[in-house]
């Protein structure tokens, strides 16, 4: 009698762990969602020549097992550089109550800290200046709902101007043009100095509040008998990627024969010599690692910030086009050439 009842409260016990088991597995307990559940995720695109973020985002995220239309969607809302839409995209997704945000550039991961601040939506950036912008507390620990992928503005301004010297080492006087409502061209500027003092150049700032304003300059002086700089180099801003802006700075470089490059942008026909920049895939797959973790319930405050490497274009064609010989010891450093 005494085995019967042991192996009776046996078979009771076996059953009920069972169905524990049975009920832990559909209650998705742990960090984070239950895998039957779909992730809204948000992306605020503010600049259409960055695009290739997106897609490095969305192919990493369906890698690391997202797969759109089953535990993941996104809602995609893109500008061009609009600070009002900036606003109105934020509030949108934070009305949304999506799981998380992808965003670029720096000013569009402004306006997402300040409308999600108050609520627990995290936020991943990407070609994103953190130099004076108070985004992040530091790149060790973020803070608050904020971490990404750092674009490295003050070493690529740095790194373009150097590289200009190197096409046309006889050059003394750089022209750089800049939006000066663009927060982030600040740090830049700031690092230029020192280098254009060891390299034997002088600067010359032309700061515009808008593409008017910038038309208005290079007015002036296409308008002077002799121009007094020899070069253009574009930092990282607005101005330098945006065809309308593009089209007024390039038009004068190739009237007047001086060669311009910083970004690489081609339209209508024309193009800068080079471009040393970030792989903008690239960045949308590193951010797309810290939306993962996020996601699986890492605390994004703790996240450390992640910093974008260089990547270095050359246009050949544009180079042989106007005459520059360029020797191997430059086209060596080139990620990719344009020929």
């Amino acid at each position: 009698m005494k085995s019967k009842k042991i192996f009776k409260c046996t078979k009771q016990f076996l059953a009920l762990f069972i169905a524990f088991v049975i009920l832990m597995s559909f209650s998705g307990c742990g960090s984070g969602k239950a895998k039957s559940e779909e992730y809204h995720v948000g992306i605020l695109s503010g600049l259409s020549y960055l695009a290739a973020a997106i897609d490095g985002f969305k192919e990493e995220m369906t890698k690391l097992g997202y797969i759109e239309g089953e535990n993941i969607h996104y809602t995609i809302l893109s500008t061009e550089s609009d600070l009002e839409e900036y606003k109105a995209f934020s509030k949108k997704f934070v009305e949304d109550e999506v799981d998380l945000v992808f965003c670029y550039p720096t000013e569009a991961a402004l306006a997402l800290r300040e409308a999600t601040k108050g609520t627990d939506i995290p936020v991943v950036f990407g070609v994103t200046n953190i130099e004076d912008t108070n985004l992040v507390n530091s790149v060790r620990e973020p803070g608050g709902n904020v971490t990404g992928v750092r674009y490295p503005g003050p070493d690529l301004a740095i790194k373009r101007l150097e590289f200009m010297l190197e096409i046309v080492p006889d050059a003394k006087r750089i022209l750089l043009p800049y939006s000066s409502e663009y927060p982030v061209c600040g740090p830049q500027l700031e690092a230029l100095p020192a280098t254009a003092e060891r390299l034997g150049v002088e600067l010359i700032y032309a700061g515009a509040k808008t593409p008017e304003e910038l038309e208005d300059i290079f007015n002036k002086y296409d308008s002077q008998d002799e121009i007094e700089f020899d070069a253009i180099v574009s930092i990282a801003e607005v101005f330098a990627v945006e065809p309308t802006t593009f089209l007024t700075m390039i038009k004068f470089a190739n009237k007047h024969n001086i060669p311009m490059g910083g970004a690489l942008m081609e339209y209508e026909g024309y193009s800068s010599l080079f471009g040393i920049n970030i792989n903008e895939y690239v960045t949308g797959k590193k951010a797309a690692g810290l939306a993962d973790k996020i996601l699986k319930g890492e605390d994004v405050s703790t996240l450390p910030v992640v910093t974008d490497e260089s990547f270095v274009q050359i246009n050949y064609k544009e180079l042989q086009k106007q005459g520059f010989d360029i020797p191997e010891s430059i086209l060596n450093q080139a990620d990719e050439i344009i020929r």
